[in-house]
């Protein structure tokens, strides 16, 4: 079972970070050579390397006029093609094959890897206008996580599927002292409220103690959008609806509390960024757990339809506000092609941002390799 204290400490960290204005630099851990090889022919005169034809079916060249007196190293074409006609004579021979032209990628099949490219990138749970983010390495650290902050804003708020509020939470329990007769619309979302902390604390420690029942009642009545409205308790009790901790499974429901989590927060990130904030307003926390949780609900497909495209989205926002679980996720989706069209430069990027905050992937020495180095 997830611990939901380990989900605090993540928000807490994430807030953490953004007030950071300097970070250290990170040496990558130098992966080994890797061993070239390389085909030497030699006689009594001398050596000569020997290259393989970059397809089986390349017609071999050779220059008899201008063989030199003594070979070289790599000088001589009809030693080399030779060499390689006799290892392939018995399959010319016995099945001969037209030379295939270097140029033929099937146009067929491209033209239908284009056409699938293009519908898995489109989506509608990703807003058009969305803010673009250019990779300038010049950018100052603060100005870039702005942004990314204000693209955040803009993903949530403009998504057409989270404009429904959730519905009023039926739950009878009373809170500790301060927690009752406090009611509020749901357009103030209660963030960084003391006694709702406290009581997020008691309703987490009653989860990590086996009452699921009476933890997730809590979390109930502290994300009830016409009370507590909280939105971290939000996150909180849509993960135990879409899970069935303590209650009825219910993964719609879910996705409506964890998108109201994300727009609660958004409205408090917004006016934080009108009003100058660079480093991120006090739901930095909460609007970046929803979004990540909301990437899983577009990936598995839990209430909602699978949504590839804006998995792959939701995952990169998440990352680039400083969701280690974020990171490892968009990697992979650039990696296989999830979402959109592959892209391995990118892979690498957060494959290295997710290890040098702290989240190493065994077998991934591939993304230190010089050419995935910021250009």
């Amino acid at each position: 079972m997830p611990s939901l204290r380990n989900i605090l400490h993540k928000r807490e960290d994430l807030t953490e970070k953004s007030s950071a204005s300097t970070t250290t630099p990170h040496n990558p851990p130098l992966s080994p050579p890797h061993p070239e090889i390389t085909f030497l022919r030699s006689d009594t005169f001398g050596q000569e390397v020997i290259t393989p034809p970059a397809h089986p079916h390349d017609e071999y060249t050779s220059d008899a006029s201008a063989a030199p007196e003594s070979p070289r190293l790599g000088s001589s074409n009809s030693r080399r093609s030779f060499f390689f006609q006799r290892s392939n004579s018995s399959r010319s021979l016995s099945s001969p094959s037209p030379p295939r032209p270097r140029g033929d990628r099937r146009l067929s099949n491209l033209l239908h890897r284009r056409s699938r490219s293009n519908s898995q990138e489109s989506s509608a749970n990703i807003p058009e206008g969305l803010p673009q983010i250019e990779d300038d390495q010049g950018v100052d650290k603060q100005e870039r996580e702005a942004q990314w902050e204000k693209r955040a804003t803009v993903l949530v708020q403009r998504n057409p599927h989270f404009g429904q509020s959730p519905p009023q939470s039926t739950w009878d329990l009373s809170l500790p002292s301060g927690g009752q007769g406090r009611s509020r619309s749901s357009s103030h979302s209660r963030v960084g409220d003391q006694q709702d902390d406290i009581n997020i604390q008691e309703a987490i420690r009653l989860h990590e103690a086996g009452d699921l029942e009476r933890s997730t009642m809590m979390f109930g009545q502290l994300a009830d959008p016409n009370g507590h409205n909280n939105p971290l308790s939000q996150v909180l009790y849509g993960l135990a609806l879409r899970h069935g901790w303590g209650c009825t499974k219910d993964e719609a429901r879910a996705v409506t509390y964890l998108s109201a989590a994300a727009t609660n927060s958004a409205a408090v990130e917004s006016e934080a960024l009108r009003a100058g904030m660079k480093k991120g307003g006090v739901a930095k926390g909460e609007l970046v757990l929803a979004i990540f949780e909301l990437a899983n609900c577009f990936r598995m497909g839990w209430g909602v339809k699978k949504d590839p495209a804006a998995a792959r989205q939701y995952y990169e926002t998440a990352a680039n506000l400083g969701d280690t679980d974020a990171m490892d996720q968009v990697a992979w989706c650039y990696l296989e092609g999830f979402g959109g069209k592959k892209d391995k430069f990118k892979a690498a990027k957060y494959y290295r941002l997710a290890e040098e905050n702290g989240s190493p992937t065994v077998g991934n020495s591939w993304i230190w390799k010089e050419k995935y180095n910021p250009k």
